[in-house]
């Protein structure tokens, strides 16, 4: 742990403007973001008297080895910057919400020629429009009502191409739940108008809808035709069950997102109502970890931060009106953020009486029973994943805790293919994000020590690329820290405020920090192997064990005798489960590289021909006999086939002589790909 003496900056030296500032520790990583209306009072605040500082602020200012800070000309543009680099480092001392499940949302591709209507989770997509959040079930059971009074396509491309192709639709076209735009039963202008229903109806409008087809339905009646009567009937009931799913809890004009939060000196849940028209349209919950020593308006401010500016608006789902437990620190720059986001005015208030009190309490007590789950559910996993980390620790005799764990497997069939996988987990949990696939070729693929040190060698060199470039990107001189490669001292006197650009992405390292531990699959000659590697390359922070599958036995660097470790030992089975999944990412990309290696084709063989353009053939002739039966002016036609190339197509075929060409066959499964 560093002193924080040794990277104080001079008083002096740190300005009194608004700022952002960022501490690192000792690999360059940022892991604080904060901000401050001056720079030289909060700073100073954590260098003064750091034992009396709160635990966890003790333990960042500890972790930290450098401290740097970047000046802005107002509150608002501070926020924004302290929110762009939140989402940018992930520091791991600042608050960050995290979804307690992932709500699903309704969705309408509104970008697509014959728009669809799916279930959709994660990141949202430019040119779509969303609805929720739901629960799992109500929005299946909501999209399958909807579906037979706006029969929209809900297939996925692939089913909508093959119909398209055959010339018959599938089930839903039949059953009239999709009005079967691939096979031509309905114009594009025709399916666009009936998504844009569905989106009015989803957005608010049901009422409309409801009196114009009990019109129609009076009017059937009036005609004696009851069998279209009855059929409105029906539409009519589905769209009820719809509008009425979700109860009138405020004025029919009142759209607004409703949050409260239950915290104890740990963590913090979060629960919001989204009610638009005045019904509970969705619902979300967070439950956050307190890393930083927040009080609860700072925790206000972090969550809408991270809820709108993640979401963004570019669909209306940022409402006229936030309602919060407690005002939030910086409300009046925050409310200007939001309505900056939205277009329009957000007003952020703490209800205190009425119908939005009320509900305020039903969301407050929905956030403590999911606090109270949350602790129940994780008590027993936090207890066996802390055992099995320190059971590794001490069985390894490391000095180090084991935050983070990476393991090493090669894959291949008799020297062929080879591959090799790492995998990570922090804190005894994967983190699939950070999963890495290697390709190994030359020399490295003789045999699996050559594969392990050349992997080890790449995923640590990339590494040390990393931290040199990061660490040139952000060289400070008297204070003054780097934004777009322009330096910043503040703004002039007089200027008015700036907007800083937060939608330009980061660059994203190819790498992660370093592990604690670095596990290989295999035994003593894989683990010295891996060990030259990390001291080669001058990392010796780094420790390396090996996990033997035939006894189960751990290797360490340079040793004549493993590490038995009982078997009823929590740190075997983590050892274990890590060593699997390691072999079960290499597994599958090994298949997947050895499916494209045997797979042959007629087409590999012309001279001149790459991947795209046999693609680009086989779409538009339908197979390999059809692009053989074609003329060199008819394959000119396929796009991206020039004269010369189709010319070169002929007579590569012609020849072959009469024999027909031989279809394209997955070797692993025996497949015929093309006919």
């Amino acid at each position: 742990m560093a002193n924080p003496a040794s990277y104080r900056p001079r008083t002096g030296e740190i300005p009194t403007n608004p700022g952002v500032y960022r501490f690192r520790d000792a690999h360059g990583r940022v892991i604080y973001v904060g901000k401050a209306k001056s720079l030289r009072s909060r700073l100073s605040s954590y260098f003064a008297n750091p034992a009396g500082l709160m635990p966890k602020t003790y333990a960042m200012v500890h972790a930290a080895s450098s401290v740097e800070w970047t000046v802005v000309g107002s509150e608002l543009e501070s926020l924004q910057l302290e929110y762009t680099w939140i989402k940018e480092f992930k520091p791991r001392f600042n608050v960050v919400f995290r979804d307690d499940k992932t709500y699903p949302y309704l969705a309408v591709t509104m970008g697509e020629k014959y728009p669809r209507v799916q279930v959709m989770r994660g990141d949202r997509r430019k040119g779509t429009r969303y609805f929720g959040p739901y629960t799992a079930g109500a929005i299946r059971e909501t999209m399958d009502t909807l579906l037979r009074v706006f029969p929209v396509r809900s297939c996925s491309a692939g089913v909508f191409k093959r119909a398209e192709a055959s010339g018959r639709p599938c089930l839903l076209g039949y059953i009239d739940k999709c009005s079967a735009p691939c096979v031509g039963r309905i114009s594009p202008e025709d399916h666009r108008a009936l998504a844009d229903d569905f989106c009015a109806f989803m957005g608010g409008e049901a009422k409309r809808f409801i009196a114009k087809l009990e019109k129609q339905m009076a009017e059937a009646v009036a005609r004696l035709d009851y069998e279209r009567a009855a059929r409105l009937r029906d539409d009519i009931t589905a769209m009820r069950k719809v509008f009425e799913r979700n109860a009138v809890v405020l004025a029919e004009d009142t759209d607004a997102d409703i949050f409260a939060l239950h915290e104890d000196e740990l963590e913090a849940a979060v629960q919001v109502f989204h009610v638009r028209g005045g019904r509970v349209r969705g619902q979300r919950g967070w439950v956050v970890e307190k890393v930083e020593d927040s009080t609860t308006p700072d925790l206000v401010e972090h969550l809408l931060q991270q809820v709108y500016g993640e979401d963004g608006d570019t669909q209306g789902r940022l409402p006229r009106e936030v309602l919060v437990p407690v005002e939030p620190s910086n409300a009046a720059e925050l409310a200007r953020w939001l309505g900056g986001l939205r277009g329009a005015k957000v007003d952020i208030r703490v209800p205190r009486r009425g119908d939005k009190a009320a509900l305020m309490g039903t969301v407050r007590e929905n956030a403590e029973h999911a606090l109270k789950l949350h602790k129940t559910r994780r008590a027993g996993d936090l207890t066996v994943r802390s055992q099995a980390l320190q059971e590794l620790q001490e069985a390894l005799d490391l000095p180090v805790a084991l935050l983070r764990i990476e393991c090493f497997d090669v894959s291949h069939v008799q020297g062929t293919n080879v591959v090799a996988s790492m995998v990570v987990v922090e804190d005894g949990l994967p983190k699939k994000a950070d999963y890495r696939k290697f390709s190994i070729t030359g020399a490295a693929a003789a045999d699996d020590t050559a594969a392990m040190r050349d992997v080890l060698t790449r995923r640590f060199r990339h590494y040390l690329q990393d931290k040199t470039a990061q660490v040139d990107g952000t060289a400070q001189v008297d204070g003054t820290a780097q934004v777009d490669g322009t330096a910043q001292d503040g703004p002039a006197s007089g200027a008015p405020d700036a907007v800083l650009d937060t939608t330009t992405p980061a660059p994203k390292a190819k790498f992660a920090y370093p592990p604690n531990l670095v596990v290989v699959d295999g035994g003593k000659p894989q683990v010295n192997a891996a060990a030259r590697a990390l001291a080669d390359l001058g990392i010796d922070d780094v420790y390396v064990v090996g996990l033997a599958k035939r006894l189960e036995e751990v290797w360490l660097p340079e040793s004549d005798f493993p590490v038995i470790l009982p078997r009823s030992s929590q740190g075997l089975y983590l050892l274990q489960r890590i060593r699997d999944e390691a072999h079960r990412f290499a597994i599958s990309f090994h298949r997947q590289k050895r499916g494209k290696a045997m797979t042959v084709s007629a087409l590999d063989s012309v001279p001149g021909l790459g991947a795209a353009k046999r693609r680009a053939l086989l779409a538009h002739f339908g197979s390999v006999k059809g692009i053989k039966a074609a003329t060199a002016e008819e394959l000119a036609t396929a796009k991206g086939i020039g004269p010369a190339l189709a010319g070169a197509i002929v007579s590569h075929f012609a020849a072959a002589g009469a024999a027909p060409a031989a279809p394209a066959i997955n070797m692993t499964t025996g497949e015929i790909i093309e006919t």
